[in-house]
Protein backbone atom coordinates (compact mmCIF):
# COMPACT_ATOMS: atom_id res chain seq x y z
CA UNK A 1 0.00 0.00 0.00
CA UNK A 2 1.35 3.43 -0.94
CA UNK A 3 1.68 5.81 1.96
CA UNK A 4 0.61 9.40 1.68
CA UNK A 5 1.69 12.14 4.02
CA UNK A 6 -1.38 13.70 5.55
CA UNK A 7 -1.22 17.44 5.05
CA UNK A 8 -3.91 20.01 5.72
CA UNK A 9 -6.05 20.91 2.77
CA UNK A 10 -5.57 24.58 1.91
CA UNK A 11 -8.57 26.85 1.88
CA UNK A 12 -9.48 28.47 -1.40
CA UNK A 13 -9.30 32.25 -1.39
CA UNK A 14 -12.45 34.31 -1.74
CA UNK A 15 -11.88 34.79 -5.47
CA UNK A 16 -11.11 31.13 -6.20
CA UNK A 17 -13.92 29.85 -3.97
CA UNK A 18 -16.50 32.11 -5.59
CA UNK A 19 -15.14 32.12 -9.15
CA UNK A 20 -18.31 30.61 -10.63
CA UNK A 21 -20.42 33.27 -8.88
CA UNK A 22 -18.11 36.06 -10.05
CA UNK A 23 -18.24 34.74 -13.61
CA UNK A 24 -22.04 34.62 -13.48
CA UNK A 25 -22.16 38.20 -12.18
CA UNK A 26 -19.81 39.30 -14.96
CA UNK A 27 -22.12 37.71 -17.51
CA UNK A 28 -25.02 39.77 -16.18
CA UNK A 29 -22.91 42.94 -15.90
CA UNK A 30 -21.52 42.52 -19.41
CA UNK A 31 -24.93 41.99 -20.96
CA UNK A 32 -26.45 44.96 -19.12
CA UNK A 33 -23.54 47.30 -19.87
CA UNK A 34 -23.50 46.19 -23.49
CA UNK A 35 -27.13 47.29 -23.84
CA UNK A 36 -26.64 50.54 -21.93
CA UNK A 37 -23.30 51.62 -23.48
CA UNK A 38 -22.99 49.91 -26.87
CA UNK A 39 -20.74 52.68 -28.19
CA UNK A 40 -18.10 52.07 -25.52
CA UNK A 41 -17.93 48.36 -26.35
CA UNK A 42 -17.75 49.06 -30.09
CA UNK A 43 -14.81 51.40 -29.46
CA UNK A 44 -12.99 48.82 -27.34
CA UNK A 45 -13.69 46.14 -29.93
CA UNK A 46 -12.16 48.32 -32.65
CA UNK A 47 -8.81 48.56 -30.82
CA UNK A 48 -7.09 45.86 -32.89
CA UNK A 49 -3.69 45.09 -34.34
CA UNK A 50 -3.37 42.16 -36.76
CA UNK A 51 -6.79 40.89 -35.57
CA UNK A 52 -5.57 40.91 -31.94
CA UNK A 53 -7.74 43.02 -29.66
CA UNK A 54 -5.43 45.25 -27.61
CA UNK A 55 -7.74 45.63 -24.60
CA UNK A 56 -8.08 41.87 -24.27
CA UNK A 57 -4.36 41.40 -24.90
CA UNK A 58 -3.44 43.60 -21.93
CA UNK A 59 -5.97 41.85 -19.68
CA UNK A 60 -4.75 38.41 -20.74
CA UNK A 61 -1.17 39.32 -19.86
CA UNK A 62 -2.27 40.53 -16.42
CA UNK A 63 -4.14 37.26 -16.11
CA UNK A 64 -1.53 34.71 -17.11
CA UNK A 65 1.89 36.19 -16.25
CA UNK A 66 1.42 35.60 -12.49
CA UNK A 67 0.30 32.05 -13.25
CA UNK A 68 3.32 31.35 -15.43
CA UNK A 69 5.64 32.77 -12.76
CA UNK A 70 4.79 29.70 -10.67
CA UNK A 71 6.28 27.35 -13.26
CA UNK A 72 9.77 26.05 -12.49
CA UNK A 73 11.41 24.64 -15.62
CA UNK A 74 14.21 23.33 -13.46
CA UNK A 75 11.70 20.75 -12.25
CA UNK A 76 11.83 19.03 -15.65
CA UNK A 77 14.84 17.09 -14.36
CA UNK A 78 12.38 15.11 -12.20
CA UNK A 79 10.48 13.65 -15.17
CA UNK A 80 11.96 10.19 -14.57
CA UNK A 81 10.37 10.15 -11.14
CA UNK A 82 6.72 9.06 -11.39
CA UNK A 83 7.27 8.46 -15.11
CA UNK A 84 4.05 6.46 -15.37
CA UNK A 85 2.02 9.37 -14.01
CA UNK A 86 3.68 11.75 -16.45
CA UNK A 87 2.99 9.35 -19.30
CA UNK A 88 -0.69 9.03 -18.40
CA UNK A 89 -1.18 12.79 -18.04
CA UNK A 90 0.58 13.59 -21.30
CA UNK A 91 -1.45 10.91 -23.09
CA UNK A 92 -4.75 12.33 -21.82
CA UNK A 93 -3.75 16.00 -22.33
CA UNK A 94 -2.39 15.72 -25.84
CA UNK A 95 -3.66 12.47 -27.42
CA UNK A 96 -7.17 12.22 -25.97
CA UNK A 97 -8.63 15.49 -24.72
CA UNK A 98 -8.44 17.69 -27.86
CA UNK A 99 -9.70 14.88 -30.10
CA UNK A 100 -12.46 13.80 -27.73
CA UNK A 101 -13.67 17.39 -27.51
CA UNK A 102 -13.68 17.73 -31.28
CA UNK A 103 -15.75 14.55 -31.46
CA UNK A 104 -18.15 15.73 -28.76
CA UNK A 105 -18.52 19.07 -30.52
CA UNK A 106 -19.39 17.32 -33.75
CA UNK A 107 -21.90 15.02 -32.02
CA UNK A 108 -23.68 17.66 -29.95
CA UNK A 109 -23.34 20.89 -31.96
CA UNK A 110 -23.69 19.48 -35.46
CA UNK A 111 -26.27 16.79 -34.64
CA UNK A 112 -27.99 16.40 -31.25
CA UNK A 113 -28.39 20.12 -30.50
CA UNK A 114 -28.28 21.45 -34.06
CA UNK A 115 -31.96 22.41 -34.16
CA UNK A 116 -31.57 24.72 -31.13
CA UNK A 117 -28.32 26.39 -32.17
CA UNK A 118 -27.99 29.12 -34.83
CA UNK A 119 -26.73 27.49 -38.01
CA UNK A 120 -24.33 30.32 -38.83
CA UNK A 121 -22.53 29.91 -35.49
CA UNK A 122 -22.23 26.12 -35.27
CA UNK A 123 -18.76 25.94 -36.80
CA UNK A 124 -17.66 28.71 -34.47
CA UNK A 125 -19.00 26.88 -31.41
CA UNK A 126 -17.03 23.78 -32.37
CA UNK A 127 -13.91 25.90 -32.87
CA UNK A 128 -14.33 27.34 -29.38
CA UNK A 129 -14.69 23.88 -27.85
CA UNK A 130 -11.54 22.72 -29.63
CA UNK A 131 -9.58 25.76 -28.44
CA UNK A 132 -10.77 25.11 -24.90
CA UNK A 133 -9.42 21.55 -24.94
CA UNK A 134 -6.23 22.13 -26.92
CA UNK A 135 -4.12 23.34 -23.99
CA UNK A 136 -3.97 21.98 -20.42
CA UNK A 137 -4.42 24.27 -17.43
CA UNK A 138 -1.28 25.86 -15.97
CA UNK A 139 -2.50 27.76 -12.92
CA UNK A 140 -5.55 26.55 -11.01
CA UNK A 141 -4.18 22.99 -11.05
CA UNK A 142 -1.83 24.03 -8.27
CA UNK A 143 -4.89 24.71 -6.12
CA UNK A 144 -6.64 21.49 -7.18
CA UNK A 145 -3.48 19.47 -6.52
CA UNK A 146 -3.20 20.87 -3.01
CA UNK A 147 -6.84 20.07 -2.31
CA UNK A 148 -6.26 16.37 -3.09
CA UNK A 149 -2.93 16.40 -1.20
CA UNK A 150 -1.11 15.68 -4.43
CA UNK A 151 2.63 15.30 -4.86
CA UNK A 152 3.75 18.93 -5.26
CA UNK A 153 6.85 18.12 -7.32
CA UNK A 154 4.79 16.00 -9.71
CA UNK A 155 2.31 18.83 -10.28
CA UNK A 156 5.05 21.41 -10.74
CA UNK A 157 7.00 19.24 -13.17
CA UNK A 158 3.90 18.27 -15.14
CA UNK A 159 2.88 21.90 -15.59
CA UNK A 160 6.40 22.81 -16.76
CA UNK A 161 6.37 19.88 -19.18
CA UNK A 162 2.95 20.83 -20.55
CA UNK A 163 4.01 24.45 -21.01
CA UNK A 164 7.07 23.34 -22.96
CA UNK A 165 4.96 21.13 -25.24
CA UNK A 166 2.31 23.83 -25.63
CA UNK A 167 4.80 26.26 -27.17
CA UNK A 168 5.34 23.86 -30.07
CA UNK A 169 2.10 21.85 -30.26
CA UNK A 170 -0.77 24.28 -29.62
CA UNK A 171 -0.91 25.95 -33.04
CA UNK A 172 -0.46 22.77 -35.16
CA UNK A 173 -2.97 20.86 -33.01
CA UNK A 174 -5.62 23.58 -33.26
CA UNK A 175 -5.04 23.95 -37.01
CA UNK A 176 -5.30 20.18 -37.51
CA UNK A 177 -8.57 19.79 -35.59
CA UNK A 178 -10.18 22.87 -37.11
CA UNK A 179 -9.10 21.65 -40.54
CA UNK A 180 -10.70 18.26 -39.93
CA UNK A 181 -13.87 20.10 -38.90
CA UNK A 182 -13.65 22.09 -42.16
CA UNK A 183 -13.22 25.38 -40.31
CA UNK A 184 -10.91 27.92 -41.96
CA UNK A 185 -7.94 28.95 -39.81
CA UNK A 186 -5.91 32.13 -40.42
CA UNK A 187 -2.46 30.67 -39.70
CA UNK A 188 -0.80 34.05 -39.27
CA UNK A 189 -3.27 35.06 -36.55
CA UNK A 190 -2.97 31.67 -34.85
CA UNK A 191 0.82 31.86 -34.75
CA UNK A 192 0.68 35.46 -33.55
CA UNK A 193 -1.64 34.32 -30.75
CA UNK A 194 0.92 31.69 -29.71
CA UNK A 195 3.66 34.32 -29.63
CA UNK A 196 1.57 36.89 -27.74
CA UNK A 197 -0.20 34.58 -25.32
CA UNK A 198 2.35 31.80 -24.74
CA UNK A 199 5.92 32.67 -25.74
CA UNK A 200 6.16 36.31 -24.67
CA UNK A 201 4.26 36.06 -21.35
CA UNK A 202 6.16 32.87 -20.54
CA UNK A 203 9.48 34.60 -21.18
CA UNK A 204 8.42 37.65 -19.16
CA UNK A 205 7.15 35.49 -16.30
CA UNK A 206 10.34 33.45 -16.13
CA UNK A 207 12.49 36.59 -16.22
CA UNK A 208 10.50 38.06 -13.31
CA UNK A 209 10.71 34.74 -11.48
CA UNK A 210 14.50 34.62 -11.87
CA UNK A 211 14.85 38.22 -10.66
CA UNK A 212 12.61 37.73 -7.60
CA UNK A 213 14.27 34.49 -6.57
CA UNK A 214 17.46 36.42 -5.86
CA UNK A 215 15.82 37.66 -2.65
CA UNK A 216 14.47 35.23 -0.09
CA UNK A 217 10.67 35.10 -0.07
CA UNK A 218 10.26 37.83 -2.70
CA UNK A 219 8.67 35.51 -5.28
CA UNK A 220 6.01 34.23 -2.88
CA UNK A 221 5.17 37.76 -1.75
CA UNK A 222 4.83 39.01 -5.32
CA UNK A 223 2.66 36.05 -6.38
CA UNK A 224 0.34 36.69 -3.45
CA UNK A 225 0.02 40.36 -4.44
CA UNK A 226 -0.57 39.61 -8.12
CA UNK A 227 -3.11 36.80 -7.70
CA UNK A 228 -6.16 39.07 -7.13
CA UNK A 229 -5.19 41.19 -10.15
CA UNK A 230 -4.94 38.06 -12.27
CA UNK A 231 -8.48 37.02 -11.42
CA UNK A 232 -9.82 40.57 -11.74
CA UNK A 233 -8.36 40.70 -15.25
CA UNK A 234 -10.20 37.47 -16.08
CA UNK A 235 -13.47 38.95 -14.82
CA UNK A 236 -12.91 42.20 -16.73
CA UNK A 237 -12.31 40.19 -19.91
CA UNK A 238 -15.62 38.41 -19.37
CA UNK A 239 -17.46 41.71 -18.93
CA UNK A 240 -16.05 42.89 -22.26
CA UNK A 241 -16.86 39.61 -23.96
CA UNK A 242 -20.44 39.46 -22.74
CA UNK A 243 -20.92 43.11 -23.57
CA UNK A 244 -20.47 42.04 -27.18
CA UNK A 245 -22.32 38.74 -26.80
CA UNK A 246 -25.33 40.27 -25.04
CA UNK A 247 -27.71 40.43 -27.98
CA UNK A 248 -27.00 36.85 -29.03
CA UNK A 249 -27.44 35.56 -25.48
CA UNK A 250 -30.70 37.44 -24.94
CA UNK A 251 -32.00 35.97 -28.17
CA UNK A 252 -30.93 32.41 -27.27
CA UNK A 253 -30.03 31.92 -23.58
CA UNK A 254 -30.33 28.17 -24.09
CA UNK A 255 -27.02 28.24 -26.00
CA UNK A 256 -24.96 28.47 -22.79
CA UNK A 257 -26.71 25.43 -21.30
CA UNK A 258 -26.28 23.40 -24.49
CA UNK A 259 -22.58 24.24 -24.84
CA UNK A 260 -22.00 23.24 -21.22
CA UNK A 261 -23.07 19.66 -21.97
CA UNK A 262 -20.09 18.53 -24.15
CA UNK A 263 -17.67 20.45 -21.90
CA UNK A 264 -19.00 18.66 -18.81
CA UNK A 265 -18.82 15.25 -20.48
CA UNK A 266 -15.26 15.95 -21.63
CA UNK A 267 -14.09 16.95 -18.14
CA UNK A 268 -15.66 13.93 -16.47
CA UNK A 269 -14.40 11.50 -19.12
CA UNK A 270 -10.80 12.72 -19.09
CA UNK A 271 -10.60 12.95 -15.30
CA UNK A 272 -11.90 9.38 -14.97
CA UNK A 273 -9.58 8.14 -17.72
CA UNK A 274 -6.45 9.67 -16.14
CA UNK A 275 -7.41 8.48 -12.66
CA UNK A 276 -8.15 4.95 -13.85
CA UNK A 277 -5.02 4.65 -15.99
CA UNK A 278 -2.83 5.77 -13.10
CA UNK A 279 -4.39 3.08 -10.95
CA UNK A 280 -3.80 0.44 -13.62
CA UNK A 281 -0.17 1.59 -13.92
CA UNK A 282 0.34 1.30 -10.17
CA UNK A 283 0.96 4.98 -9.46
CA UNK A 284 0.42 6.39 -5.97
CA UNK A 285 -2.78 8.26 -5.15
CA UNK A 286 -0.79 11.46 -4.57
CA UNK A 287 0.13 11.31 -8.28
CA UNK A 288 -3.16 9.95 -9.65
CA UNK A 289 -5.16 12.79 -8.09
CA UNK A 290 -3.31 15.72 -9.67
CA UNK A 291 -2.93 13.72 -12.89
CA UNK A 292 -6.72 13.43 -13.15
CA UNK A 293 -7.16 17.13 -12.44
CA UNK A 294 -4.48 18.23 -14.91
CA UNK A 295 -5.92 15.85 -17.49
CA UNK A 296 -9.41 17.31 -17.10
CA UNK A 297 -8.80 21.06 -16.70
CA UNK A 298 -8.24 23.58 -19.47
CA UNK A 299 -6.09 26.67 -20.02
CA UNK A 300 -9.26 28.71 -20.50
CA UNK A 301 -7.40 32.06 -20.42
CA UNK A 302 -5.47 31.09 -23.55
CA UNK A 303 -8.62 29.67 -25.14
CA UNK A 304 -10.59 32.89 -24.62
CA UNK A 305 -7.77 35.06 -25.98
CA UNK A 306 -7.18 32.89 -29.04
CA UNK A 307 -10.90 32.59 -29.81
CA UNK A 308 -11.23 36.37 -29.79
CA UNK A 309 -8.12 36.77 -31.93
CA UNK A 310 -9.20 34.17 -34.49
CA UNK A 311 -12.95 34.72 -34.67
CA UNK A 312 -13.78 38.00 -32.91
CA UNK A 313 -15.54 39.18 -29.76
CA UNK A 314 -19.02 38.40 -31.05
CA UNK A 315 -18.22 34.90 -32.30
CA UNK A 316 -19.65 31.63 -31.10
CA UNK A 317 -16.08 30.48 -30.46
CA UNK A 318 -15.54 33.23 -27.89
CA UNK A 319 -18.85 32.37 -26.22
CA UNK A 320 -18.01 28.64 -26.07
CA UNK A 321 -14.68 29.30 -24.35
CA UNK A 322 -16.39 31.52 -21.76
CA UNK A 323 -18.90 28.77 -21.00
CA UNK A 324 -15.84 26.69 -20.12
CA UNK A 325 -14.80 29.36 -17.62
CA UNK A 326 -18.28 29.41 -16.12
CA UNK A 327 -18.46 25.70 -15.35
CA UNK A 328 -14.78 24.84 -14.75
CA UNK A 329 -14.65 25.60 -11.02
CA UNK A 330 -17.71 23.57 -9.93
CA UNK A 331 -16.66 20.70 -12.18
CA UNK A 332 -13.12 20.60 -10.84
CA UNK A 333 -14.33 20.82 -7.25
CA UNK A 334 -16.55 17.82 -8.00
CA UNK A 335 -13.51 15.93 -9.34
CA UNK A 336 -11.58 16.91 -6.20
CA UNK A 337 -14.38 15.50 -4.05
CA UNK A 338 -14.43 12.19 -5.95
CA UNK A 339 -10.64 11.84 -5.79
CA UNK A 340 -10.60 12.50 -2.03
CA UNK A 341 -13.53 10.21 -1.25
CA UNK A 342 -12.04 7.36 -3.28
CA UNK A 343 -8.62 7.56 -1.63
CA UNK A 344 -9.18 4.56 0.68
CA UNK A 345 -10.47 2.44 -2.22
CA UNK A 346 -7.57 3.46 -4.43
CA UNK A 347 -4.89 2.67 -1.85
CA UNK A 348 -6.55 -0.55 -0.66
CA UNK A 349 -6.95 -1.83 -4.21
CA UNK A 350 -3.32 -0.88 -4.92
CA UNK A 351 -1.98 -2.70 -1.86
Amino acid sequence: MNSVTQTPRPALGIFERGLTLWVALCIVAGIVLGQIMPGVFRTLGALEFAHINLAVGVLIWIMIVPMLMRVDFGALADVRRHWRGFGVTLFVNWAVKPFSMALLGWIFVRHLFARWLPVEQQDSYIAGLILLAAAPCTAMVFVWSQLVRGEANFTLTQVALNDTIMVFAFAPLVALLLGVAAIAVPWATLLLSVVLYILLPLAAAQALRAYLRRRAGALEVMLKKLQPWSLLALLATLVLLFGFQGQAILRQPLVIVLLAVPITIQVVFNAALAYGLNHLCGEAHCVAGPSALIGASNFFELAVATAIALFGFESGAALATVVGVLIEVPLMLAVVAVVNHSRSWYETADA
